[in-house]
């Protein structure tokens, strides 16, 4: 246990765990997506449950690095680029989540609402967890992989990956219903997931785009849309100042 007093191992676990919450940003706007179209006394268990898919997938994953290690070794090559199972997961992941916000977006600009009932309800809430279990995969992958590079222990990449999951159970409630009470933040996460699946499917293809670039742009975006969500209040306050009495 003497590894626990070492300085450099707190530093690598405190490191990896604010890395690993940075990269959940990703999947807690997916699942918040996928939850808002389930009845609302559904969308907090499928947001839950599909956190813990998420941590139960990242776990077994560490405990797996022998198998991991042959994710990243050249499978095949098309010209100049050899491709593994872990490239082939990033452009499948990549291509699913640009269908699913391109698909979810047209839905919004053209108004198609479904009609809930009963039966459907069921359907959408399996189908719900199912695209959540796909994508946290996915996303396990490229979190994994991040986490061995950080870490030499095991128990510190567990450490690290608990703790991150457990910060986005307490956030992932309030960023959802922030996300359905405003439409228009809600096109600008669909929009960030595009953005999410093309980083993936140029990682796949072995053109890593800096993280850093991708969440400076979306950090930029919610400021952005935060201030013209206060310049949206002002005109209904000055309307009711200037009413005639």
């Amino acid at each position: 246990m003497e590894w626990l007093t070492d300085p450099n191992i707190w530093i690598s676990f405190f490191t990896l765990a604010l890395l690993e919450i940075v990269l959940g940003i990703d999947n807690i706007v997916f699942i918040s997506i996928l939850a808002g179209k389930l009845p609302k006394e559904q969308q907090a268990s499928a947001r839950q449950i599909g956190l813990f898919l998420a941590l139960g997938s990242r776990i077994l994953l560490l405990f797996s690095l022998s198998w991991l290690a042959g994710l990243t070794q050249t499978l095949f090559s098309v010209w100049t680029f050899d491709f593994s199972w872990r490239d082939l997961i990033l452009i499948l992941g990549g291509l699913f989540l640009i269908g699913k916000a391109t698909f979810e977006i047209h839905g919004k600009l053209e108004g198609e609402e479904e009609v809930p009932g009963a039966t459907q309800a069921i359907t959408s809430f399996g189908s719900v967890l199912l695209q959540i279990v796909l994508i946290d995969v996915v996303f396990s992958v490229d979190s994994v992989i991040t986490a061995i590079g950080l870490a030499e222990r095991l128990e510190v990449m567990v450490a690290a990956v608990v703790v991150a999951v457990l910060f986005m159970l307490v956030f992932v409630n309030p960023l959802s219903e922030f996300i359905d009470r405003h439409p228009t933040v809600k096109m600008l996460a669909l929009a960030f997931l595009v953005l999410i699946g093309a980083n993936l499917i140029a990682d796949g293809f072995g053109q890593e785009i800096p993280k850093g670039y991708t969440y400076f742009a979306m950090a930029f975006s919610v400021l952005v849309e935060f201030l013209n969500l206060q310049l949206r209040k002002k005109p209904s306050d000055s309307v009711q100042l200037n009413e005639p009495h």
